[in-house]
């Protein structure tokens, strides 16, 4: 196999890859994380926490109805970042949403990234400051 149908391969492999990733993400978040299938948790930072109920459930329906992927937020292929905005007393009020891909024990990067077994989404919200 000579060096060029090596990087194709390799690249076809990775895009594979960023697919598989990617609709494992969309499943996790548009479920807000409850089809057991793809296993994680879903976390909010101090500031989000504290908004009101009215914030909560817009945050949970923009995110959850995300789809705006583009070359800037989402180089690889992934879908694993979104900016969205919500109204907050009559304000809009522009967050974000992150995913990372864990181990099981929610310590370390997960080694196999796109084998659900063997990975654990955080889904976490927050805010452009706390990034």
């Amino acid at each position: 196999m000579d060096t060029a149908t090596k990087q194709t391969a390799q690249e076809e492999m990775t895009e594979r890859i960023a697919n598989l990733i990617a609709a494992q993400n969309d499943q996790f978040r548009k479920t807000w994380g409850a089809d057991f299938t793809v296993p994680g948790r879903i976390v909010m930072t101090r500031g989000v926490a504290d908004l009101g109920y009215a914030e909560q459930a817009q945050i949970m329906q923009a995110v959850q109805g995300f789809s705006d992927f583009s070359e800037d937020n989402d180089p690889y292929g992934e879908h694993d970042f979104g900016v969205f905005s919500i109204q907050s007393q009559g304000k809009p009020l522009k967050l974000y949403w992150k995913i990372d891909l864990y181990g099981p024990d929610y310590q370390h990067g997960s080694e196999t990234r796109h084998d659900p077994s063997e990975t654990r989404r955080v889904l976490t919200v927050l805010f452009p400051s706390e990034y």
